[in-house]
């Protein structure tokens, strides 16, 4: 019998919970939060499911996940999340901790025939058999007190989500493929870890910032990383500060003099006032910065004009392929992936792409150098219009 689900608001109750969930091998997670004023999202709610026990915690109430870390970090329990990547990222902004081991169910979802990106409440109807309300979809979960219909929402994006993790293990062990969820698990916690977050990093993050002379994109470099720090230190979106497209015109015409910025269209005048004569000194640090340490942008390519249809020949390959084995084509490569193996010609296996690693290379990978090197051939069956991969050398067809 299921037991009734707690509202947790203090850090004694959490610890009472954490204590009778850890003898679990498994627990269900999800967040609630507001990300619209803040740096970092606001996390306002966790909801917990494992066995017959549930919980919606009020983060803002209880304070600390101190006493909540340790059931994170336990690696004898798994943590299950749909779409975590948000989740994943708001509990190692409050602990340091990254979660492992993990268990996706849309990526899960994706690599047994779902479909790319599957929504929570789709996945639940077609899994188990049960439609999901959706009255609260935009609640403001910052407002207290919470209403007893809101928090059983909440808890509803739990309640599910173990019977769906038992249904798709049985896929994936069925499919033979539980060890290319796990490659794919350990991947998505290490881009917790792995640097790209850093402020000195996020310049990439810039749409167009590879356009720009190495010299301006040091500038850039450094506008961002000042803005990362200033938007972190006023808990405000980094946009409140200044826009992205702002900080690549300030990196592009390179201002100077505090007169010049009031020049510049979109960044107010009010962030002038309050760092003017910071952003000035910001340009002048990148200015200073050598030659040696200077951005290197990705070398831009001019396509062959063939290279179009080889792209779109690999893309009807993947499809195939994807539809054969019963996997979300967007999972093995995206077109700018394949775009980038087209153009790559004899340094393809340089190149790092996903689609060139691990199981996707044994399942397309190697399929799609194949073809792309001439040793495949791509046909149609006239009788069923599929797909085929035929080998130079006998023995290698591929249907689709």
């Amino acid at each position: 019998m299921t037991s009734s689900p707690a509202y947790i608001t203090d850090r004694q109750s959490l610890r009472n919970f954490v204590e009778r969930v850890r003898h679990h091998n498994r627990i269900a997670l999800d967040t609630e939060f507001v990300g619209e004023d803040s740096f970092v999202p606001r996390l306002e709610l966790i909801q917990v499911a494992a066995g017959d026990l549930s919980a919606a915690i009020d983060f803002p109430a209880v304070g600390s996940l101190d006493d909540f870390g340790p059931l994170l970090a336990d690696p004898a329990i798994e943590k299950v999340v749909h779409a975590g990547r948000q989740d994943l990222e708001l509990f190692y902004a409050h602990t340091g901790i990254v979660p492992t081991p993990i268990f996706d169910t849309q990526v899960a979802a994706a690599m047994v025939g779902y479909g790319t990106q599957i929504a929570y409440a789709q996945l639940v109807q077609r899994i188990v058999g049960v439609k999901l309300t959706k009255a609260h979809t935009f609640t403001n979960w910052s407002q207290r007190p919470l209403t007893k219909e809101q928090v059983v929402y909440a808890l509803d994006d739990v309640h599910y989500l173990l019977p769906v993790h038992t249904h798709l293990q049985e896929r994936l062990k069925a499919l033979g493929r539980k060890v290319w969820v796990e490659e794919e698990f350990i991947r998505l916690g290490s881009k917790l870890t792995d640097g790209s977050r850093e402020p000195r990093h996020r310049y990439q993050r810039i749409r167009g910032w590879e356009n720009l002379k190495p010299r301006c994109a040091a500038v850039l470099r450094e506008l961002v990383a000042w803005r990362e720090e200033e938007a972190k230190r006023r808990d405000v979106p980094r946009g409140r500060v200044i826009r992205d497209e702002v900080l690549l015109e300030m990196a592009r015409h390179i201002p100077t003099k505090v007169t010049a910025l009031r020049g510049m269209r979109g960044l107010h005048g009010s962030e002038i006032d309050r760092n003017g004569e910071v952003l000035i000194q910001v340009i002048e640090q990148g200015l200073r910065v050598p030659a040696s340490e200077w951005p290197e942008a990705p070398k831009s390519k001019r396509s062959e004009p063939e290279a179009a249809g080889q792209v779109d020949l690999l893309q009807a390959v993947l499809k195939a392929i994807a539809l054969k084995e019963e996997i979300a084509p967007a999972l093995l490569a995206g077109a700018s992936d394949l775009q980038e193996l087209v153009d790559a010609k004899h340094q393809r296996d340089k190149l790092d792409l996903p689609i060139l690693h691990g199981w996707r290379r044994k399942l397309a990978g190697e399929s799609l150098l194949e073809v792309l090197g001439g040793r495949l051939h791509v046909s149609i069956d006239p009788q069923t219009g599929a797909l085929k991969l035929i080998s130079h050398e006998p023995g290698t067809t591929i249907d689709g």
